[in-house]
């Protein structure tokens, strides 16, 4: 969301209009709705709640909390804190929409008006393009599901799903690999001597994907072993085939990643393992690459992780930062109770 600019070329004005009423304001905002826009009454009242809820979020100090401020003195911070605001406290995307909307009509008048030089929510972001962090799995939650086929792969009387499985399982997560990369697969594409598969992605794009060594193991075993005996006297290129022999559909590995958790997808997997390389430290940039993604701003849903992790570092090796943190516990507390960060 964009935070800068917006009120100060404003200030002049509200200083010339005298008291810059917020109520009288609105009074005349809401006969020119209704007269000259020909706005029901209906309408015309859900325009004043919401203009009036932005009002009451400027008194309150708005996106900065920097003092009492009105319509006229009103920055693009402030317009976005206050749709930060409203999305923190439980307000849908298209509600929040509809008073960006009624907001920016607002403004639209105070600019023919000549009540305000500037309008505060040039380049606010519309919730519509808002990116939501896709939900994912724990890391304790994906060892449990690689722990349980891995125990099943490991058994004496395992056969070629068990090791099919496992290894499947493995790739979906070391890679982050979309179900359809999976299944079209092809046993040449492995290039585990490298440690690593050639996927193609959405539009036949062709990238070179980096996997672990368990990965590895559970790939080569499965050549070796699970994959021949699933595949029997026919012939298949696909790299995971079903007990038929044949390639395994999307809608067969959904079933089987349900099978182990049924909090899991293999959507879920590649965005769990998206997290958790940020988690642990990996730029967006290599994420980006891994995923296939030909946007960085795809990635960029995980950009708030990727923060995290830089104020946890610059916590733990800034020296000033540690000499806070060490400090007197009444003064961290203090902080904290203030609502800064320690």
């Amino acid at each position: 969301m964009a935070v800068e600019g917006g009120g100060r070329e404003n200030v002049g004005m509200v200083q010339a209009s005298g008291s810059g009423n917020s109520g009288s304001m609105l009074r005349e905002y809401m006969t020119h709705l209704r007269v000259e826009k020909g706005l029901r009454p209906l309408s015309c009242e859900a325009y004043q709640r919401d203009l009036e809820m932005f009002a009451e979020f400027l008194e309150g100090g708005g996106g900065d909390g920097a003092g009492v401020k009105t319509f006229l003195s009103a920055e693009q911070g402030d317009v976005s804190g206050f749709m930060q605001h409203l999305r923190e406290h439980g307000v849908q995307s298209r509600s929040i929409a509809r008073k960006l909307s009624c907001v920016r009509g607002f403004y639209k008048w105070l600019l023919i008006e000549k009540r305000v030089r500037r309008d505060p929510t040039v380049n606010i972001e519309s919730p519509s393009s808002w990116k939501v962090l896709p939900k994912s799995l724990a890391e304790s939650e994906v060892a449990e599901m690689l722990e349980k086929t891995g125990a099943a792969a490991r058994a004496k009387d395992a056969d070629g799903m068990a090791l099919r499985d496992h290894a499947m399982l493995e790739l979906l997560y070391a890679g982050g690999l979309r179900v359809g990369e999976i299944v079209a697969l092809r046993q040449e594409d492995l290039r585990l001597e490298t440690a690593s598969v050639q996927v193609r992605g959405k539009g036949d794009k062709e990238r070179i994907v980096p996997i672990g060594v368990s990965a590895v193991a559970a790939l080569e075993v499965y050549v070796a072993r699970g994959r021949r005996e699933l595949l029997g006297k026919s012939l298949q290129r696909a790299l995971f085939l079903s007990v038929r022999g044949k390639p395994l559909t999307t809608q067969m590995v959904w079933k089987i990643v349900k099978g182990l958790d049924r909090h899991a997808s293999p959507h879920k997997l590649r965005h769990s393992m998206a997290t958790h390389m940020v988690e642990h430290g990996a730029d967006l940039r290599t994420v980006q690459t891994l995923l296939g993604h030909a946007d960085i701003a795809t990635t960029q849903v995980y950009t708030h992780l990727a923060i995290d992790r830089l104020k946890t570092v610059h916590r733990a090796c800034h020296p000033r930062a540690k000499r806070r943190v060490q400090g007197s516990g009444s003064r961290v507390q203090g902080l904290e109770s203030a609502g800064v960060e320690a």
